[in-house]
């Protein structure tokens, strides 16, 4: 009998399946219908023993779906109505929802937008019952990017999203006509911000607004009729049965019976929990002696304020006419001003000089990483000790082809920096994969003067700073020594450097980079950050120019820390220790970078914001969009306890590799960190250190305007010291003796090693003092 030929016949197998349609040789081929034993029945096309083409099955349990197959699974544009009533119409892969789609649930929820692998994740907007709507990214089934929320009251909100809660930058508008720009953390405000009450003149939003699709009025331009239309979907799409497999008809009952028979299609998942919250409209966001329908009235007060997890902390009212804050869209970089010895990159080639560094870092890493590991030598330090290669724009024996301008590549002492990467204890796969992934690198502005660009590898981890020909060769120069301290010190505060290279671009220009650790790595918001030297001369920061992330100066900490006497007793060992070296090396200018994360007020937590509540509880498990049924309310103080490793991350950070530090108040046993409602952190040096922050009252007549509502701060900080590649050479000589002609010699930055290092360490004995 000739099996080409298509014949119409039944089968009935042994566990009670039933076929009936055209047949090629004994398989299902061509129009059929096919009947489990437990009453799922599929009718539509197939292809040699397989469901392929178009068709309908239906579930015992009342889901069915109509459209695509392909290789017996749900593969291309069709609509899925599940038991419960919901409804999903849209792309399919393997399964599972995957491409656009739109889904109805059974409280009449609906998405609209892109999905991945089941989970909402791309853009997409979602639509509550009761009115609420957002629309902007989803990652993972959850709120995440860049995204608007409108609530039904008229509420909105514009900017950033994490795991479903405001994180980030954003604008709140109130339907009554208030304002406030500001950040969030996990759904609270965090951070600084600013208040426009009702009739103030508020600043233009066209921008921001424009960036996603609504106007400046609320309006979103997204509506129901831009819906996702399957027709549509499926003239974009061409389903092929490329995913078949030849199986014998017994083989398809199995197959088939197995992938459909329990609805593993992840298809009657619940809708997404729902908001009634409506942000800073909660008492502590209007409250707190703002006085905001007076400036209803009079149309030119705002405020400037700052929150610490949900609390307001201190509020100063300015004048709307006065103030030259602008509000910049959040997807859009800050503009960097002109640089000092930077100035001949363009937008363009500084693009190109990312992809430079990322080509060369992921060759340099990938050619030393499988040399077994030896011991360095003098001669691993020498001038010989380089490595260069030319990455021409199509490829060559040694090097792929990529998409930058040609360039060449100079890797210093190469050996050294591997062993230095060992010995602080990162893996070659993972900073590779942190530099050089496809995410790629961000653009920082450089918070000093040296006109240095700086990058932040995607996931925080590192940081690239540009050097001057000057700093290269002082780094060469210390580096022997410099490997021997860190090895010799694993608590050490000094910059983690990994990596010096250069690039060398058309016409000539080169390029200098160093690879260090960020030392604000930190699930943590850090609130503050200061940049101390320990001299007052020019060490404050104007007032106008201070923004949410500015590194202040000396003179701008208004606090003291005051810590733990055994956590202090070991800062300050290692301050000394680290002082003494950079001082046998003639090494000035060098400062203390110190992060701090401030806690709210533990007796004001009855003002936090409320959590986001949810009001369809009975029909809500917040699979789908991954909604946080409740927000954890933030803790009353910090709490060391005894360190758990199992309880902890003990994998070692970009900054520190050292050990876990010993606390008086715990009888002398290492600790952990515990933010009851947050996290439980591993305290290192430098890292994750518990402290508490003592307001310093001073008289200011400028700042009379300001209220300072608390005294007292629980806080974590984070440290290192950095700056270290200005030698003290004839020109800073010089530099020192005609500003000792203007200035106290004791009050400028510029001075001898020695007295540097003791007036250095002086200063942060005064910023962490010691209990009386």
């Amino acid at each position: 009998m000739d099996t080409s030929i298509l014949r119409p016949g039944e089968r009935e197998f042994s566990n009670g399946d039933f076929y009936s349609g055209e047949l090629k040789g004994s398989l299902p081929h061509g129009k059929g219908k096919y009947e489990w034993s437990d009453g799922t029945i599929y009718q539509g096309d197939w292809y040699e023993g397989k469901i392929s083409g178009k068709g309908k099955l239906v579930w015992s349990s009342g889901a069915k779906y109509e459209g695509d197959f392909s290789g017996g699974y749900l593969h291309g544009i069709g609509t899925m109505t599940s038991p419960d009533g919901s409804v999903y119409s849209g792309a399919w892969r393997m399964n599972v929802r995957h491409g656009l789609g739109r889904k109805e649930y059974v409280n009449s929820d609906l998405y609209d937008g892109s999905w991945k692998e089941g989970l909402q994740e791309g853009s997409g907007g979602y639509s509550w019952t009761n009115g609420n709507r957002y629309i902007g990214n989803w990652k993972n089934g959850k709120m995440c990017g860049r995204g608007v929320m409108r609530w039904a009251n008229g509420d909105l909100f514009d900017g950033f999203w994490l795991n479903g809660f405001k994180h980030g930058s954003g604008v709140y508008k109130f339907v009554d006509g208030c304002l406030y720009y500001g950040a969030w953390s996990h759904g609270l405000k965090d951070g600084k911000g600013v208040f426009y009450p009702a009739g103030s003149k508020h600043p233009s939003l066209k921008k921001w607004c424009r960036s996603l699709e609504y106007d400046d009025t609320g309006k979103f331009v997204l509506s129901r009729s831009s819906s996702i239309n399957v027709e549509e979907l499926r003239s974009l799409s061409t389903v092929t049965p490329s995913l078949s497999v030849k199986t014998s008809a017994s083989g398809t009952s199995k197959t088939l019976s197995d992938r459909f028979r329990d609805e593993n299609l992840r298809n009657s998942d619940p809708p997404p929990s729902d908001f009634t919250c409506h942000g800073p409209s909660s008492k502590s966001a209007r409250s707190s002696g703002s006085g905001q329908r007076e400036g209803q009235v009079k149309n030119r007060v705002v405020y400037e304020r700052e929150y610490m997890q949900g609390v307001l902390i201190r509020e100063t009212i300015t004048s709307s006419v006065d103030r030259s804050h602008k509000i910049r869209p959040p997807n859009l970089p800050k503009q960097v001003k002109s640089r000092s010895f930077m100035t001949f990159l363009t937008r363009e080639h500084n693009y190109y000089l990312m992809l430079n560094l990322q080509l060369g870092i992921r060759y340099t890493v990938g050619k030393i990483t499988p040399v077994p590991r030896r011991e360095v030598r003098a001669s691993d330090f020498g001038k010989k000790a380089r490595t260069m290669v030319y990455f021409p724009r199509d490829g060559s024996n040694f090097t792929p082809p990529h998409k930058s301008i040609d360039f060449s590549w100079k890797d210093y002492c190469p050996m050294v920096f591997r062993n230095l990467r060992e010995m602080f204890k990162l893996d070659a796969a993972e900073y590779m994969m942190s530099i050089c992934g496809d995410d790629g690198l961000t653009e920082i502005c450089s918070p000093g003067k040296s006109g240095s660009i700086f990058y932040l590898s995607h996931d925080d981890r590192f940081v690239i700073k540009t050097l001057k020909k000057s700093e290269l060769k002082v780094l060469l120069r210390m580096l022997p020594k410099y490997y021997g301290h860190v090895g010799d010190h694993e608590n050490t505060l000094i910059t983690k450097f990994f990596g010096v290279h250069r690039i060398k671009l058309k016409l000539g220009k080169k390029v200098r980079f160093v690879v260090m650790g960020n030392m604000f790595c930190t699930e943590l918001k850090i609130h503050r950050r200061y940049d101390l030297k320990g001299s007052t001369q020019g060490r404050i920061t104007e007032k106008i120019k201070i923004q949410e992330k500015t590194t202040l100066k000396d003179l701008d900490l208004a606090y003291e820390f005051h810590m733990d006497k055994l956590l202090r007793e070991a800062l300050f060992k290692q301050i000394y220790l680290d002082c003494a070296f950079l001082e046998s090396l003639h090494i000035i200018d060098y400062s203390l970078l110190l992060g701090v994360h401030f806690r709210a007020p533990g007796q004001l937590n009855d003002t936090l914001e409320p959590p986001n509540a949810m009001s369809d509880q009975d029909s809500v498990s917040s699979v789908d969009v991954g909604m946080a049924q409740e927000l954890s309310i933030p803790p009353k103080g910090l709490l060391l306890v005894t360190h758990e490793p199992n309880s902890v991350n003990t994998a070692p950070g970009p900054h520190i590799r050292g050990s876990t530090l010993r606390a008086f108040s715990v009888g002398e046993q290492e600790v952990d960190l515990i933010l009851p409602g947050t996290a439980r952190l591993r305290v290192q040096l430098g890292v994750n250190m518990p402290a508490q922050a003592h307001h310093k009252l001073v008289e200011d007549k400028e700042e009379s305007a300001t209220i300072e509502l608390f005294e007292v701060y629980d806080v974590v900080v984070y440290m290192g010291i950095i700056d270290i590649l200005q030698e003290y050479n004839t020109k800073k000589k010089v530099e020192h003796k005609c500003k000792s002609l203007r200035y106290d010699p004791m009050t400028i930055s510029v001075t001898e090693p020695k007295v540097y290092s003791k007036r250095f360490v002086d200063f942060l004995r005064k910023v962490f003092p010691e209990e009386g």
